[in-house]
């Protein structure tokens, strides 16, 4: 069988390879020809994926095992419903990133294709690891691209923000590591089916529960662990500040299905009030400090988080809606977080301010951008006919059934997110055109940003109103995943009772 996994795993580091020999010009184009021409290919390679993956089956696909360490560790990679849809995102994503740095990086345009290139494998990685040793190493490897990509390209505080997000996310990480090597003694094994079956000991879940979801709560970000987000955002490159919001936030909200809920269902349970509380003040209050924001690119981070926050207000109410809300709010985010932020970066390119109080009356000179950026706004609050809607009202419907209080607080984050992306949009796009030399010279946008940004907003659209590609992939995983939560929860109670 040929490997696929592996290959869309290895295909974007052979090209980092590649590039490593190509001489070096800040105008040599073929280093983006062949970046271009590697994410593609492994774009469509992962199309094909999605053609001949059979969502009818809720058990792993395209299974490859190798063992590295006998006993301890084995490369082990599969798919399944809930992961291969991050996997396209991740793959879509990528290549809309190296478009878009025909004119923002002025220097090392090698080096930022490599590190974007490794990038995509360890994302990639990560969504098809089975071996929660190979996972860890593909989840903390992120990390160090990242860290290059904000401290080498960034804004003026870049290095302060490239430390202060490498120290958060690898210090929350240090105790899963912890947890990884006791599930090992415990049980035996790293391979995530066969802990799948075996399934952990109620009396070790609770303290792994909260190693793991040390980890995972400084990479969505959870309040109040969320501070590292902002600055990373602001300081990062546009097309890091893509990866960071659209992807790498991605990772964590995956890592709650696959491994906090799905390892640890008993301490899942035991743990909802703190995560429901954590996810309702992530979703109002950095929804309220988002409407104080000036600086575009920080109150879009913001947003991030409160999106994030029905994302882990989902994944916890164990039901069948609130979790397919959750992996298509994380897919919808996505897109619609991608979009934003290179819309900022196209404003920025041109008037190099982020600052709203700097652009005034934008429809009036930049119309196609007008256009687009309207449509993302829209995706962003939620409005019904965008994909931003469908996942937020299917984590409210799933909330709601299992805590009306709950579900009514979170329904004034969707309030409160209309109210920063319309006043975001009404001061930067409407009102009278700025009368300054620097905005009058700005130009709609060019064929590259076209078709970036078009591109996002059809598939923002389309899913909006047609989103059974989508959940009709993943929801006989998430039927079964449910169905053994509530297996193994029964279990328990009858043993309980003996």
């Amino acid at each position: 069988m040929f490997p696929i996994l592996s290959s869309l795993i290895i295909l974007p580091l052979i090209g980092s390879l590649f590039l490593i020999f190509i001489r070096s010009s800040e105008k040599n184009t073929s280093l983006k020809y062949v970046a271009l021409f590697i994410t593609f290919t492994n774009f469509f390679l992962s199309l094909y994926l999605w053609k001949i993956f059979d969502p009818s089956i809720s058990t792993f696909q395209f299974v490859e095992n190798r063992i590295w360490i006998e006993g301890f560790i084995n490369y082990k990679v599969g798919i399944d419903g809930i992961s291969i849809l991050f996997v396209i995102l991740t793959t879509f994503i990528t290549p809309l990133c190296i478009i878009s740095v025909n004119s923002t990086i002025t220097y090392r345009l090698k080096e930022f294709l490599i590190a974007i290139l490794i990038m995509e494998t360890l994302m990639i990685g990560v969504f098809c690891s089975l071996d929660l040793v190979i996972f860890y190493l593909f989840f903390e490897g992120g990390l160090i691209p990242m860290f290059l990509i904000i401290g080498i390209w960034g804004g003026n505080r870049r290095v302060y923000s490239a430390f202060k997000f490498f120290l958060f996310t690898l210090v929350g990480s240090v105790l899963m590591l912890v947890a990884i090597i006791a599930i090992y003694w415990i049980s035996g094994t790293t391979d995530i089916e066969k802990l799948y079956e075996l399934g952990i000991q109620e009396e070790y879940q609770k303290l792994l529960w909260l190693a793991f979801f040390s980890s995972f709560a400084v990479k969505t970000p959870m309040w109040p662990v969320h501070t590292w987000l902002p600055d990373a955002h602001v300081e990062a490159p546009t097309a890091g500040s893509v990866l960071l919001a659209a992807i790498l936030l991605k990772m964590a909200g995956y890592g709650f299905i696959r491994f906090s809920v799905g390892l640890f269902p008993l301490a899942s349970i035991y743990f909802v009030p703190l995560v429901y509380s954590l996810s309702l003040i992530a979703i109002i209050y950095t929804s309220l400090v988002a409407l104080m924001q000036e600086d575009m690119k920080k109150l879009i981070a913001y947003s991030s988080v409160a999106h994030m926050g029905f994302v882990t207000l989902g994944i916890f109410t164990f039901t069948q809606q609130g979790i397919e809300g959750s992996i298509f709010q994380m897919i919808s985010h996505g897109l619609i977080s991608a979009a934003l932020f290179l819309s900022v970066g196209v404003v920025y390119d041109r008037l190099k301010t982020r600052q709203i109080k700097d652009f005034s009356g934008l429809v009036n000179i930049m119309p196609k951008y007008a256009i687009v950026m309207m449509i993302f706004t829209l995706g962003a609050l939620g409005l019904p006919g965008t994909s931003g809607f469908i996942g937020e009202f299917l984590v409210l419907m799933g909330t709601f059934k299992k805590s009306i209080i709950t579900a009514a607080i979170a329904s004034i984050g969707v309030i409160l997110g209309a109210a920063y992306m319309l006043w975001l949009y009404k001061r930067v796009v409407f009102g009278n055109l700025l009368k300054t030399i620097d905005i009058k010279k700005m130009v709609d946008l060019n064929k590259y940003e076209t078709l970036i940004l078009s591109s996002l907003a059809i598939l923002i659209i389309v899913f909006g109103f047609y989103p059974e590609p989508l959940i009709k992939t993943y929801a006989t995983s998430i039927d079964n995943f449910i169905n053994t939560i509530n297996v193994t929860t029964e279990l328990s109670l009858i043993e309980k009772i003996k």
